[in-house]
């Protein structure tokens, strides 16, 4: 798989709801502090966003995506200056299918997913993104365009396994939604994922998670990639924020806490397959990264 897709099966995202709501008039809704990442869209109409902590609102016109990657309260609103009504209380009080309706419906409508991470190491993904991430270019809106409108019917519609499509296709939409952000930000953004739209840098990312048990040197890497040492060492840190030995690492320790769980393998095994030659090289770099043994991870996570 390549890296993104990698992390995203890692970090076993799930969502736990997908749907939305259809506003027309005058309206505000306060959405608490959600745990994960938000992914809503815009399918037709305007609306107001406002996060907390966030000094700028931002407007969202039919075809917007947004990410709400940080856990932190927002409010959604047709104007900014109504008092809010608390979101989940309201739209429960009337649905058709699996859109809430606010005064009729047929101005506003957002459709999307709210996704909870399992384990302990979600920073890897949300970490490099921004309080908004904002997809909002013309060609971007076109590019979710068809997703957007399926989600919206089989909310609506509500057929036989209407449930796990609109799962899936909300799944789809963040999927999406990343791709566009990384793309949107290339060459102002600091972290893996913005690396990742990097040809080179992304190259030598898609070589460490391809063969993670390979033992890598910066010069093996370079040449990989077509590189000097020291163009890639100083590349890598600035768009990556990590060397390319520290996020392998990094790499390699998740997938050993990802075994070590799902898994009956043996640490002896497990540090094997990732290239360790002895099992306490693997334990001191697991506690390291970790902050605990492979022993005590598998105890925290059962717990």
């Amino acid at each position: 798989m390549d890296p993104l897709s990698d992390v995203l099966s890692l970090l076993k995202p799930r969502s736990y709801m997908a749907g939305g709501f259809d506003a027309a008039g005058d309206w505000a809704l306060q959405f608490h502090r959600p745990e994960g990442i938000k992914c809503y869209a815009v399918v037709n109409g305007e609306c107001w966003l406002a996060v907390e902590d966030v000094p700028e609102p931002v407007r969202l016109k039919a075809g917007d995506c947004f990410l709400l990657p940080r856990g932190r309260a927002f409010r959604l609103a047709s104007d900014l200056s109504l008092p809010p009504v608390n979101a989940l209380e309201l739209l429960h009080r009337r649905r058709v299918g699996g859109i809430g309706i606010i005064n009729d419906g047929g101005g506003c409508m957002i459709v999307g997913g709210h996704f909870v991470f399992h384990g302990k190491h979600t920073s890897v993904l949300l970490e490099a993104l921004p309080p908004i991430a904002h997809v909002h270019k013309d060609t971007d809106r076109e590019t979710l365009r068809w997703s957007l409108q399926r989600l919206a019917a089989e909310l609506r519609e509500q057929r036989p396994g209407h449930v796990l499509i609109a799962q899936h296709m909300a799944h789809m939409m963040l999927v999406q939604a990343l791709r566009l952000v990384l793309a949107e930000a290339e060459g102002s953004g600091v972290g893996w994922l913005y690396a990742l739209a990097d040809p080179q840098i992304g190259g030598a990312i898609g070589a460490l998670h391809a063969e993670p048990a390979q033992r890598w040197t910066l010069e093996s890497l370079a040449q990989h990639v077509g590189m000097s040492r020291s163009t890639l060492a100083l590349k890598f840190k600035q768009t990556v924020g990590t060397s390319p030995m520290e996020y392998l690492t990094r790499w390699r320790m998740l997938l050993a806490g990802d075994r070590l769980v799902h898994s009956n393998q043996p640490v002896s095994a497990i540090s094997q397959a990732l290239g360790y030659e002895s099992d306490s090289a693997f334990s001191t770099a697991f506690k390291r990264v970790m902050g605990c043994s492979p022993r005590q991870y598998v105890r925290d996570q059962a717990a």
